[in-house]
C-alpha cells in the first residue's frame, strides 16, 4: 500500500482496542444523535442542526412519510441518466435479453460477449441507484427499510437473467411498499420473476404435467418444487420455529404451481411479466396451516397470501426483526410482544409498527444509543454522508462491500445478509474499515472521477471540525484526546474510524 495512504498506528489501536465507547459528552441531545442514526443511515452536513429545528418528534413523523420530503434536482438529475431503470421485466428481456435466433442455431462468442455486458450494464445501474439514493436521499428511513425488507425478501442478483430483473425488483416490490402494508408488499415479491426464478418456483408445476414445457421458456418444467413454498414460510412470514409441517410446505407449493413468467406480452401476462400457467396448476383441494384450500387456481395462491400475512407468527417472526435491526441484536421480548399485536391490529401496517417502534422506551433506553454495529453496507455509506461528497464514481465503496464479504445484491442465500454485531466484527474486518475511512478522509478515494490519473486531485481532505460537527461532536473523552493530539491531517481519519461512528 502506498505509504501516503497507510493506516494509521494509533487509529488501529483505538478502534481494536476499544469498540465499546464510554464516557460520551456530547455537545448536541444525544436523542438528536439517537434518532439520526437509527433512521437514518447517519447524518450529513447539516442534519443534526435541522433535526434540532424540526424537533425528533417532527423528525420520526416526517420520515415516516417520505412522500413529504421532495428529492433534491441534483438526485433526480442523476438518477435519470441512469436509462435502465424504468424499463419494466417484458422491455428488459425484450432489449437486453439473448437474441432470438433461428431453430438449431447457436449464439456466437460476440453475441455473447454483448449479452453479458448488456446484463452487467443492467445490474452496474441499479447499482448505482442503491448507492445513490442511500447516500443523498433525504428521504432517509425509505431508504433504510428499502435495506432492511431487500435482505428479508433477498434475490441473488448472479442468477440467470435476475442480474438484469434486480433493480426492478427492487424498485417495483420493495421500495414502492416499504412503508406501506406487509401483504402488499409480499405479493408483490411473489408476483415478480426475479422472486420466482432465484427460488425456483417457475419451474414449479403438477406432478402430471412434469413432461409439459415450462411456459415461456425452453427447459421443461420440473414438476413439484419446493424451494420457494418452503422459504415463504421459513424466511418471509411465519419463521422456522413457528410450528408449520413438511406437509404445510408440500401443500403451499401445490397451491403455487404453475405461478411462472413469460419474456414476452401475451393474454394474461401482468405489466411485470408475471403469469399463471392453470396447465401446470394443481387443481385439487389441498389444507394449508388447518385451512382447506378448493382447488380454484391463481386464487388459491392469493388466498395462501392472505393466511400468511394475517397469521400471530408472522407478526411476531417480522416484529422480531424489525426490532432487532432498529434497537438491539437480543431484542426485548415485551417490546417484539406488543409490535406483534400492533401489526395485527393494523393489518400488517409496517408505517404503524415502525411507529410503535420508534415511540417507545425500549427504543430510547440510553442503553441502546450506540448498541448496533454497523453491517459493512451502513459504514460505508454512513462514512460517505458524513463527509458530504457527492459520489459520482461508486467503485470504491462497492470494493470496500466485496472485501467485507457485503458486495450489494450479492448474498447467495435467501436468508440474506445479518445486522448482528456477532457476523461484521472481527480484526481483518475493522483493518479493512480504518483503510478506507483513511483514503476517505484524505481525499483519495476516487468517488468523484474514474480517472485514475486524477485520482489525488477527485476530492478534498476532509476538513475535521466540519466531520466533527456533523456527528454532533459524540465522542467518547479517549478519542477526543486521541483526535486533539493528532495531526491535524489524521484527524478526519481518527473520526470515521473512531469506536462511536463503527456505532449507531
Amino acid at each position: 500500500m502506498n505509504k501516503k495512504l497507510s493506516i494509521p498506528i494509533c487509529l488501529l489501536f483505538l478502534v481494536l482496542g476499544d469498540v465499546y465507547p464510554s464516557n460520551a459528552t456530547p455537545s448536541i441531545d444525544p436523542k438528536v444523535m439517537h434518532v439520526v442514526d437509527r433512521l437514518s443511515f447517519g447524518a450529513r452536513p447539516g442534519d443534526v442542526e435541522a433535526v434540532e429545528k424540526l424537533g425528533v418528534e417532527g423528525y420520526i413523523k416526517q420520515q415516516l412519510h417520505p412522500e413529504s420530503i421532495p428529492e433534491p434536482q441534483g438526485l433526480t438529475d442523476q438518477l435519470s441518466q441512469l436509462e435502465t431503470l424504468n424499463l419494466t421485466p417484458l422491455h428488459l428481456f425484450d432489449q437486453m435479453g439473448l437474441p432470438k435466433l433461428p431453430q438449431g442455431q447457436t449464439l456466437t462468442p460476440e453475441q455473447k460477449r454483448a449479452y453479458r455486458q448488456r446484463m452487467a450494464h443492467v445490474l452496474t445501474q441499479a447499482q448505482q441507484r442503491r448507492l445513490l439514493e442511500a447516500t443523498e436521499s433525504p428521504r432517509q428511513l425509505q431508504e433504510v427499510m428499502v435495506d432492511f425488507w431487500y435482505n428479508h425478501f433477498n434475490v441473488f442478483s448472479r442468477k440467470g437473467p435476475d442480474e438484469m430483473l434486480i433493480g426492478n425488483y427492487e424498485q417495483e416490490a420493495i421500495r414502492s411498499h416499504a412503508l406501506g402494508h406487509f401483504r402488499d408488499l409480499l405479493a408483490a415479491t411473489a408476483h415478480h420473476p426475479a422472486m420466482l426464478y432465484y427460488l425456483d418456483n417457475w419451474q414449479n408445476s403438477a406432478p402430471q404435467t412434469s413432461d409439459a414445457k415450462a411456459s415461456g421458456n425452453s427447459k421443461r418444467a420440473q414438476g413439484l418444487n419446493e424451494n420457494y413454498a418452503r422459504e415463504l414460510m421459513e424466511l418471509h412470514t411465519l419463521g422456522v420455529d413457528s410450528g408449520y409441517t413438511q406437509q404445510d410446505v408440500i401443500a403451499l407449493a401445490k397451491i403455487l404451481t404453475g405461478w411462472t413468467f413469460r419474456r414476452t406480452a401475451q393474454p394474461g401476462v401482468e405489466a411485470n411479466g408475471f403469469y399463471f400457467d392453470a396447465k401446470r396448476h394443481d387443481f385439487s383441494d389441498k389444507v394449508f396451516l388447518g385451512h382447506t384450500i378448493k382447488g380454484s387456481g391463481i386464487a388459491e395462491g392469493e388466498q395462501a397470501l392472505d393466511i400468511l400475512a394475517k397469521s400471530p407468527a408472522t407478526a411476531h417472526h417480522i416484529s422480531y426483526q424489525l426490532a432487532q435491526y432498529f434497537v438491539a441484536d437480543q431484542p426485548p421480548k415485551a417490546l417484539v410482544d406488543r409490535l406483534s399485536q400492533k401489526f395485527l391490529a393494523t393489518d400488517g401496517d409496517i408505517r404503524e409498527v415502525l411507529s410503535a417502534l420508534f415511540h417507545s422506551s425500549e427504543f430510547w433506553n440510553a442503553q441502546t444509543y450506540r448498541a448496533k454495529f454497523k453491517t459493512p453496507y451502513q459504514y460505508a455509506v454512513s462514512a460517505v454522508r458524513a463527509t458530504g461528497v457527492e459520489v459520482q464514481n461508486f467503485r470504491p465503496i462497492q470494493g470496500l462491500l466485496q472485501q467485507l464479504g457485503m458486495p450489494l445484491y450479492g448474498c447467495l442465500t435467501p436468508d440474506g445478509y445479518k445486522n448482528t454485531e456477532d457476523v461484521w466484527l472481527n480484526p481483518d474486518a475493522m483493518t479493512r474499515r480504518i483503510s478506507f475511512a483513511t483514503t476517505l478522509a484524505s481525499g483519495h478515494l476516487s468517488l468523484i472521477t474514474t480517472d485514475d490519473q486524477s485520482m489525488n486531485r477527485s476530492s478534498s481532505s476532509i476538513d475535521p471540525d466540519q466531520l466533527e460537527n456533523t456527528l454532533g461532536n459524540s465522542f467518547s473523552t479517549q478519542t477526543r484526546q486521541m483526535i486533539a493530539t493528532s495531526p491535524t491531517n489524521l484527524r478526519s481519519a481518527l473520526i470515521l474510524g473512531s469506536p462511536e461512528f463503527m456505532r449507531r
